[in-house]
């Protein structure tokens, strides 16, 4: 009884060591696929970085339906407050001046017709005086329009130009570089200068 148990146990014994040991294969396995990860980390880093492209008419709707979206959707985030704050400029302005418009023809039209308006105390202030200042508020408001139409179109056309150039700028084979450029026969030798490489 004590012997057939102990042939039991040293048979379980055997073969719990013998499920221990590695096969050889498997660790060749293990440094086969080892090295092939490795291969597709060194692919895959020494790969040429992908360059995102946006499309120029995206960025011009995007621009024309509401300025500075165009530089939101070419990630220019920055040139966002400065589109919003002339663009509200010119806006800010032109209705300003129409206020002063309508509020000097108001006094124009009253001072034609003999009526009191309410510029009629002051001295000097005829019909002559509120239609030139009528006018100069009407000019400005003018002006401030069409400025302010310019830089809306300005707007679109930068989220155009800016999604057209985005895959050229971040081109690796195209770049320009500050070099250090030796030169042998003068006394300075070494002058700064810009370095343009592209390779095809």
């Amino acid at each position: 009884m004590i012997l057939r148990l102990f042939v039991i146990i040293a048979l379980l014994f055997c073969v719990g060591v013998s499920g221990q040991v590695v096969p050889t294969d498997s660790l060749r396995k293990d440094s086969v696929s080892t090295e092939q990860k490795l291969l597709r980390n060194i692919e895959k880093y020494n790969a040429p970085k992908k360059i995102k492209h946006f499309n120029p008419t995206e960025a011009g709707l995007y621009s024309a339906v509401l300025p500075g979206f165009g530089q939101y959707y070419n990630r220019k985030y920055w040139k966002i407050p400065i589109v919003w704050g002339v663009i509200g400029t010119g806006v800010g302005i032109a209705v300003w001046n129409q206020k002063q418009y309508r509020r000097y023809r108001n006094a124009f039209i009253a001072e034609l017709n003999h009526q009191t308006h309410e510029f009629s105390g002051i001295s000097g202030v005829d019909a002559e005086v509120l239609g030139n200042i009528q006018d100069r508020a009407k000019r400005q408001r003018d002006y401030a329009i069409a400025i302010t139409a310019g830089i809306y179109i300005l707007n679109i056309v930068d989220a155009i130009v800016d999604a057209h150039l985005y895959a050229q700028r971040h081109d690796s084979d195209l770049a320009i570089a500050p070099v250090v450029i030796n030169n042998q026969w003068e006394a300075n030798g070494a002058k700064a200068g810009l370095s343009l490489n592209f390779r095809f």
